[in-house]
């Protein structure tokens, strides 16, 4: 799938990933500071990816988990910060829920400390029943590798 605005894409195809923009973006974000390359590189082996690009630079990501059949979990978002303003966050998750494999979900998730705006446009919003969430988080997982 690809899709263009003026000069820039979103593309799913995996060969266009530019795993350098994306583990050096993802290293020092709030979420996954200090992830391993390998990490990183296998998170995308198993997700349907949205890279965002200027030409054939890439600016931006957005990774979806997801078994196409009834529930997404959106992760790993982001836009360079020299491209931010332009309205293409907002075009990314737009692209995001448009595509055809991900159609009639039952459930979407994320999680942002910081975007709750960006994602309200989509059509998240915060959990109807958040006791029934429940999760394991391990901070140090990185730092033991």
């Amino acid at each position: 799938m690809e899709t263009r605005r003026g000069a820039f894409t979103i593309s799913t195809d995996p060969s266009r990933l530019d795993l350098d923009v994306i583990h050096g973006y993802l290293v020092s974000s709030y979420w996954a500071k200090g992830i391993p390359r390998e990490i990183a590189e296998r998170s995308l082996r198993h997700s349907l990816n949205f890279g965002l690009y200027d030409g054939d630079k890439q600016i931006g990501l957005a990774r979806v988990i997801t078994d196409r059949a009834v529930f997404a979990y959106v992760c790993d978002v982001f836009v360079l910060e020299s491209y931010r303003g332009r309205g293409l966050a907002v075009w990314l998750m737009e692209t995001i829920r448009a595509h055809p494999e991900l159609q009639n979900l039952r459930r979407w998730l994320l999680m942002t400390k910081d975007a709750h705006g960006l994602y309200r446009k989509s059509g998240f919003r915060e959990p109807e029943y958040p006791t029934r969430l429940m999760e394991i988080v391990d901070r140090k997982v990185y730092e033991r590798r």
